[in-house]
């Protein structure tokens, strides 16, 4: 469930965050904030379903979907490829998410 929940937060996180630009920056109207803040509420509630007995490390290893969902949006939504560097940005943060949210713990 972790992996799901954790790219489902990640779309509602960006929505909800880009219908803030979009109006501040934008111009777009006010009430494209209305949907803004229920994504930003999905947001939160789908992080709660990720298996981790700890807040912290469960919102630490969710940076890495986020940028990786970030870098997607940025090229599907904003028409602008990511590059090499992106790329390679978004692979070390993976990497860093699997070690935390996997990684071996003491009982």
């Amino acid at each position: 469930m972790t992996l799901p929940a954790y790219i489902g937060a990640a779309l509602a996180e960006i929505a909800g965050c880009f219908a803030f630009w979009a109006w501040l920056r934008l111009d777009k109207p006010v009430w494209w904030l209305i949907p803004g803040v229920a994504s930003l509420v999905l947001f939160a509630y789908l992080l709660t379903l990720v298996e981790s007995a700890a807040a912290g490390r469960a919102y630490a290893a969710y940076g890495g979907i986020y940028i990786v969902a970030s870098l997607g949006w940025l090229w599907t939504v904003e028409g602008i490829r990511p590059d090499r560097w992106d790329l390679a940005g978004a692979l070390l943060c993976l990497a860093g998410a699997a070690v935390i949210i996997a990684g071996p713990r003491a009982a």
